[in-house]
């Protein structure tokens, strides 16, 4: 079973246009994601979904260049884009992720991986991104490439073009789906990158774990918020994007 993790990148970030090419610790923010989903051992093959703009030809350039697959496809259909590029790895289970996420956690790429695997009855889809508990910016969800082209044949709603994987949690009565819970409410911490204050915590984080410990993880980056508290004020008024379905499913939605 071939598992694929699609990273969603694009340069046109309405709220911080290139963010995924800003830089910390010597290395562009979406060079650290995939350097971090390298380390989860489930996943097989890893691919850039970028659009076909002139504008993206940078993250297309960075995937080359970091030795992964890449795909463009449409700016607007995000849907069709990650599908498409699930195939073109020849995946069978993709695992999405966004390129607004440098914090990405593999531990729990194959947390959630596993809990896509193990379920009894199978599921079509599996995510830690429902309820909340997680921080925000760890999000990882998990879909069958059946139910993948289920959805990017059928789906006519514009917000489940543009968020991928509504249409399958939308339809418990169609789709299996299974969770995988914080150990506690871990939702009030914000580690996703929207914002320019996002970026100074993400980079503040990133410049003092990674000397010592390139392999660290959730638990971390806790510990290190809990010994400097005051990092927590440098993005505490960036409001997440409320969406339509937030409740039941992921709210992070870029690329």
């Amino acid at each position: 079973m071939t598992v694929a993790a699609v990273v969603q990148a694009r340069m046109t970030s309405t709220r911080l246009p290139g963010k995924v090419l800003l830089r910390a610790a010597g290395r562009e923010m979406l060079a650290h994601q995939i350097d971090r989903v390298r380390r989860a051992g489930t996943v097989d093959a890893i691919c850039i979904a970028t659009t076909v703009n002139a504008e993206d030809d940078p993250v297309a350039a960075l995937a080359q260049r970091e030795g992964v697959a890449v795909f463009r496809g449409s700016e607007h259909d995000v849907l069709d884009r990650f599908a498409r590029a699930a195939g073109h790895v020849g995946a069978e289970v993709a695992v999405r992720l966004t390129g607004d996420c440098p914090l990405t956690d593999p531990a729990l790429i194959d947390a959630v991986v596993g809990v896509f695997r193990s379920a009894t009855p199978p599921v079509d889809y599996a995510s830690n991104s429902f309820p909340r508990t997680w921080p925000v910016g760890l999000d990882v969800e998990v879909a069958s490439m059946a139910a993948l082209r289920v959805a990017a044949a059928e789906a006519d709603d514009p917000y489940d073009r543009e968020h991928v994987m509504p249409f399958l949690y939308r339809q418990p009565q169609r789709f299996r789906t299974a969770g995988y819970p914080a150990p506690s409410d871990l939702s009030g911490y914000r580690w996703t990158l929207d914002e320019a204050s996002d970026y100074t915590l993400i980079r503040t984080i990133l410049e003092a774990l990674l000397p010592a410990n390139p392999a660290f993880g959730w638990h971390d980056v806790i510990a290190l918020l809990e010994a400097h508290p005051e990092w927590r004020s440098l993005n505490a008024g960036v409001a997440q994007k409320q969406r339509r379905y937030e409740q039941q499913g992921s709210g992070v939605a870029d690329g």
